[in-house]
């Protein structure tokens, strides 16, 4: 489990903008550009120390940029606390960076020494600090520095990570090469989607953020995309009134559950009921309907027909439709129906599969793909869909419109109106059958409770995350089922509840 510290922001900033970020701060506050990276190399070496308090022997990893300029700040801290410090510098025919360039004349002017990137290394390194590549990694490391990287990875010494762990796409969370397998990332000014989503979780580690100091500035700022958690779902799920009812709650509908896929729907509406849907209609196959009404008598299940089908769209204040739904005629007919339906409603599984070959644009619906349902929807390859999730998700709701899920580690979320969030929640345990469906059916009981599109969305993904996060913090990952999220399920949306046995 690597959860995120509190003291991690919410705010995440495009790659694009952090040069422009920085100048622009570091100018309205009245600090140099090298007061930024001296910094930023005082707030990694207090994590060093903090994390790692016995090491005595550091390698440091310099990189020809500003990444090795934090670097050579760390080297000259430690060498200067006591600390046997050995420091490899990449060379290049380019010059470095001013900033850089001071940073490492200042290291030289302490006595330090610069050892050739294929130098042997110490018997005795016990941490090393990768400032080889910063935010600007675009595509595969150089072999020299790729030959770093691998030696870092195989070496015993944990590794702390500058900014962003080299070889990891600060915008996308690619690995396009070799990649750093950090145990801590300390990141500079503001968070970088790369370091939440994609192949972050991998290579990260425990993340670590200093603003260094340019608050005054950045609280003044309206970031584009936001880091949600289970911090915030008291803001999404107050305390209800004493005197509430069930039909304030939501009236939903979910429909699904075709001939060996009664197990879908009844995740589903289970799951609504758990995140505090009022009342939940199941509509499916006849043959479904005992199984379901034994294990979960509080769904009202009934046969999905032509009759109850028209009954039910009027009755709803919410449609879901997709698990277990399948391809064949049954479903389709009922899709066919439902895509008219004005309400809130939100489309999964086989819905999704059967909108890609029928697109269309729908305003009042959420959309909850997995990569390859987001590959069949944009008609391109899975791998064109996780080379850049951020825009995958974007590209999906330009395509159909609503608010979009990308699911995965580091789901996306992202409406028509340009708002994007990545949730910061959930773990692998969760690779296994059935999440979907419990997802699917804890944002429709959202949408029920009168949540938006968007925070439904949102609420939704950080409640299943975290009941899934606290399922694996008792029992661990691997062997968690979709039907175990549904007590922790219940304690999650109740966040005003003070539970003694949190911390």
């Amino acid at each position: 489990m690597k959860k995120n510290a509190a003291s991690i922001p919410h705010s995440v900033w495009p790659t694009a903008e952090m040069k422009r970020m920085e100048r622009e701060a570091a100018d309205s506050l009245g600090i140099t550009l090298y007061e930024l990276m001296q910094r930023a190399g005082e707030a990694a070496f207090a994590v060093a120390r903090e994390q790692f308090p016995d090491t005595r022997s550091w390698l440091v990893l310099c990189g020809h940029g500003n990444n090795g300029g934090d670097g050579y700040v760390v080297a000259r801290l430690a060498a200067a606390a006591g600390i046997a410090v050995t420091l490899l510098a990449l060379e290049s025919s380019k010059p470095l960076p001013e900033e850089a360039a001071t940073a490492r004349e200042a290291w030289l002017d302490a006595g330090g020494v610069i050892h050739a990137a294929d130098v042997a290394w110490p018997d005795d390194v016990d941490l090393i600090i990768d400032a080889l590549l910063g935010t600007g990694l675009t595509s595969a490391p150089r072999d020299d520095v790729a030959a770093l990287i691998e030696h870092a990875n195989l070496h015993s010494a944990p590794v702390l990570a500058l900014d962003i762990p080299s070889g990891l796409n600060a915008q996308t969370g690619t690995t396009p090469g070799a990649v750093i397998q950090a145990q801590h990332t300390v990141t500079f000014i503001a968070l970088k989607p790369g370091l939440l989503t994609g192949k972050a979780r991998d290579v990260v580690g425990q993340l670590h953020h200093h603003a260094l100091g340019l608050e005054p500035w950045l609280n003044g700022q309206q970031a584009p995309l936001f880091r949600f958690d289970e911090s915030q779902l008291a803001q999404w799920l107050p305390p209800r009134r004493p005197t509430a009812h069930k039909g304030d709650h939501g009236r939903l509908v979910i429909i699904g559950g075709d001939h060996g896929t009664a197990g879908a729907i009844r995740m589903a509406g289970e799951a609504a009921l758990r995140a505090g849907a009022g009342l939940v209609r199941v509509l499916t196959r006849s043959e479904n309907i005992p199984p379901i009404i034994t294990a979960r008598p509080e769904l009202m299940v009934h046969e999905l027909t032509a009759a109850s089908l028209d009954e039910s769209l009027e009755w709803a204040d919410v449609v879901v439709i997709g698990p277990g739904l399948g391809q064949q005629e049954w479903g389709k007919k009922a899709l066919q129906k439902v895509e008219n339906f004005r309400k809130p409603m939100l489309w999964d599984a086989d819905a999704l599969n059967l909108l890609a070959i029928n697109p269309d644009k729908r305003h009042n619906r959420v959309l909850t793909p997995h990569p390859g349902e987001a590959a069949r929807l944009l008609n391109c390859s899975v791998a064109e869909i996780e080379s850049d999730r951020l825009l995958s998700a974007q590209r999906l709701v330009k395509r159909y419109a609503g608010v979009v899920v990308l699911k995965g580690a580091g789901t996306v979320v992202a409406s028509e109106a340009g708002e994007t969030g990545i949730v910061d929640a959930g773990n692998a345990g969760m690779a296994s059958g059935g999440m979907g469906d419990v997802l699917s059916g804890i944002i429709g009981a959202l949408l029920g409770q009168k949540l938006s599109l968007y925070d439904a969305a949102c609420a939704g993904c950080v409640a299943h995350g975290a009941a899934a996060d606290r399922q694996a913090a008792q029992y661990g990952q691997r062997g968690m089922l979709a039907t175990d999220l549904f007590m922790t399920l219940l304690r999650v949306v109740n966040p005003d509840v003070v539970d003694t046995k949190d911390d």
